[in-house]
């Protein structure tokens, strides 16, 4: 199953608001947090890609939700894996150089009450077309569809 909801809404369903309404594709998963996490993973080296870092951003907003004076709790868990491609990149960026500012790309995997989603940030640009690619066929592959 595929569905597009912006941070927007994510935040508002979190019982949070926020100004930034960035775009994302999300694929459904049916499994663990940790299994989804792996399949990100192994989607992304499988294409002979690095991961360059992979931040624990549910972690971190647990980590630091008393000391922001919140009680809400947005995400079991949150992981997003950061990487590049040097062929995808060099494409993109020899279209247009303000490309940089997208790269690294990523890929994230959460779980919301037991929901686990894999998903990605939408680059509208029609030149950021092979990132997308990229970006879709990890997500679909590691959410098995």
């Amino acid at each position: 199953m595929i569905r597009q909801l912006s941070l927007a809404a994510l935040l508002v369903a979190a019982g949070t608001t926020g100004a930034l309404a960035q775009q994302a594709v999300t694929y459904s998963f049916d499994g663990s947090f940790d299994d989804a996490a792996f399949g990100v993973e192994s989607a992304i080296v499988g294409r002979g890609l690095v991961i360059d870092y992979t931040s624990h951003v549910g972690e971190m907003l647990e980590r630091t939700r008393a000391d922001t004076g919140s009680d809400v709790v947005i995400f079991d868990n949150a992981d997003i894996y950061l990487f590049c491609s040097a062929l995808v990149s060099r494409d993109v960026m020899e279209a247009d150089p303000m490309n940089i500012v997208n790269c690294p790309y990523s890929v994230f995997v959460t779980d919301m009450d037991g929901q686990v989603q894999i998903g990605y940030r939408v680059m509208s640009e029609p030149s950021m077309a092979p990132v997308q690619d990229l970006l879709d066929a990890i997500a679909r592959e590691a959410a098995g569809q």
